[in-house]
């Protein structure tokens, strides 16, 4: 049912409960939910039993007032096929079937934007993520962050949200220092296992590629920096150290631009320091009376604010801990104008969570509770024929995104791109996920993206040998439309939008991935039970060509969002 026609028959129900309740205060919250047993109907609502203690009447007897006056409203003509109450005084409804096959009309006269709703117009989210340090390529784990994120920020928008994508750079600290030694061994010509071979350093072999380069004094550029040109000198700590960041941003744009992913911005956290940010972060928080010092560190009252302990802000080398320059990044974000902020991070940040959110409340700059949200994703363990994946030949430890990619597309990007990007959000964040190549280069219904992207290209394949206009089926007779596979796929068509609103505010992306996987399989059941080119039957041929027009139009609908193909032929 759609979200509209649910709107109509709560204002049904509040019509017919108007006289019931005039003379009281009371404010009737009328509830429409699934019967558990579909065979009670389509809608049920437990309005009756909430109000008749308050009213001082029996449920049943109150139930059966709302269902006459129900049946005598206007409005219901056409919308309630029919009324029953059950048990102690449960109204239960069933939709007209003109109304329940309306869906596909809405569909495909509303095209790509069936199922977007303006209701979060106004507002301004900025979703963090990726946010690697430019110390290598891309890993399973960042794929992951990258999936998620640019697809809820798709369902944010889906909305009426205006969203800010930002790629946040932590292009400051020990594991810079730590790149840039890495290539200057390289560049002495020393490699792993030497004796010379710094014991932290990073072994993949991208930093013999950096070497090299910078040996040959080329220029490179990141997206949306300025290019840096080697220095060639190996004693130049601080030119390669701006060389091998700025090659590693650019490595990363291009796994980013293979995963399809694009930023609309690009934080430095240096920047912060070089703004004087982090420094006015702090003074804030001192000025707030919000810190104390103590065995020659700064501390942070977190305990006023639910941490299980204060936390040091600045130690006593004069140093901030890590979790400072966060602070400091919310306070602007929030100063951007963005009321709500997400963050998407490996679960091993849970434990930054209380102390960003303790400092942000303690500058008292009106940020509210709560702010930044944050959704946290567990590790990907790689699959490749039966074993277990670790490590990768260029990042020496990890396997990349780039990886992942060929693997899962045996050479074709889009094929291996719509795999890793579906794979990678179908599953809750907050659970561990195995990603098996095999299964993502299969060509059967083990392969959920093979899955779903087939039931688009066979509903293509039919609508072809057809061969008629696509677009006169937005006008054709629906009432044909009576077999159960009819009635279940109409509904799952008309639970998009709900699903979409539904995701957004969970934060869950996933759920997009679960219910293309539910349409395309009452797809697929209705294709084998129903023959939908009929020779002798043309208002009912046309009717299920209308009705799998529409969902191949939900189908893409849904795979677009979360940045994966609808491929026409398979």
């Amino acid at each position: 049912m759609l979200a509209q026609q649910k709107q109509q028959i709560v204002a049904l129900f509040q019509a017919a409960l108007a006289p019931i309740l005039a003379g009281t205060d009371l404010v009737p919250n009328v509830v429409l939910e699934r019967p558990r047993d579909p065979s009670h109907g389509d809608i049920a609502c437990n309005i009756a039993m909430q109000l008749a203690k308050q009213l001082k009447t029996n449920p049943r007897e109150l139930a059966t007032r709302l269902v006459a006056a129900l049946q005598a409203e206007p409005g219901a003509q056409g919308l309630i096929e029919s009324l029953d109450i059950a048990g102690p005084g449960f109204i239960n409804l069933r939709v007209a079937a003109a109304a329940k096959q309306s869906v596909v009309r809405s569909v495909l006269e509303q095209g790509a934007d069936f199922g977007r709703a303006d209701t979060g117009k106004g507002h301004h989210a900025i979703i963090e993520f990726v946010s690697a340090n430019p110390t290598g390529p891309l890993h399973v784990g960042h794929g992951r962050q990258a999936a998620l994120g640019d697809a809820l920020s798709s369902l944010f928008e889906s909305q009426g949200i205006e969203v800010t994508r930002e790629f946040y750079y932590n292009d400051a600290g020990v594991q810079i220092a730590t790149l840039a030694t890495s290539v200057q061994a390289r560049a002495r010509g020393f490699k792993p296992g030497d004796a010379e071979w710094p014991e932290s350093a990073y072994n993949g072999d991208y930093i013999g590629d950096i070497a090299a380069d910078f040996l040959a004094r080329k220029t490179v550029s990141a997206s949306d920096g300025a290019p840096a040109t080697a220095s060639g000198d190996v004693e130049d700590i601080e030119s390669i150290r701006r060389f091998a960041v700025t090659y590693l941003r650019n490595e990363q744009d291009q796994d980013l631009q293979a995963f399809g992913v694009k930023f609309d911005n690009y934080y430095l956290e240096s920047s912060l320091y070089a703004d004087g940010k982090v420094e006015s972060a702090v003074q804030a928080l001192v000025d707030a009376g919000k810190t104390y010092e103590d065995g020659g560190a700064l501390w942070l009252k977190t305990t006023d604010y639910g941490d299980d302990k204060d936390r040091v802000m600045r130690k006593s080398d004069g140093t901030y801990t890590y979790f400072v320059p966060d602070v400091a990044y919310h306070m602007q974000k929030f100063r951007r104008g963005f009321d709500q902020a997400i963050n998407i991070q490996g679960s091993d940040h849970h434990g930054t969570i209380a102390r960003v959110r303790a400092g942000l409340q303690a500058v008292n700059i009106g940020i509210p509770q709560g702010y930044p949200d944050y959704v946290l994703h567990k590790m990907v363990t790689v699959m490749k024929n039966g074993e277990e994946v670790k490590i990768s030949k260029r990042a020496g430890s990890y396997v990349t995104v780039r990886d992942l990619i060929e693997w899962s597309g045996n050479g074709d990007v889009t094929r291996g791109r719509d795999a890793v990007r579906f794979f990678l959000i179908s599953r809750k964040a907050d659970t561990e996920f195995v990603f098996d190549v095999d299964v993502a280069l299969a060509t059967n219904d083990e392969n959920p993206v093979y899955y779903v992207q087939y039931a688009h290209a066979r509903i293509c394949s039919a609508l072809a040998n057809w061969g008629g206009d696509v677009a006169t089926l937005a006008q054709v007779d629906l009432s044909p439309l009576t077999e159960s596979h009819e009635s279940q796929l109409l509904a799952k068509l008309a639970a998009y939008p709900e699903m979409l609103q539904r995701a957004q505010a969970e934060l869950g992306p996933h759920q997009v991935a679960f219910y293309l996987r539910e349409l395309a399989g009452e797809l697929h059941s209705y294709y084998f039970a129903h023959k939908w080119l009929l020779d002798d039957n043309e208002a009912l041929k046309l009717a299920r060509l209308a009705l799998a027009a529409a969902t191949r139009q939900v189908l893409r609908n849904g795979l677009a969002l979360i940045g994966v193909s609808s491929p026409d032929k398979m």
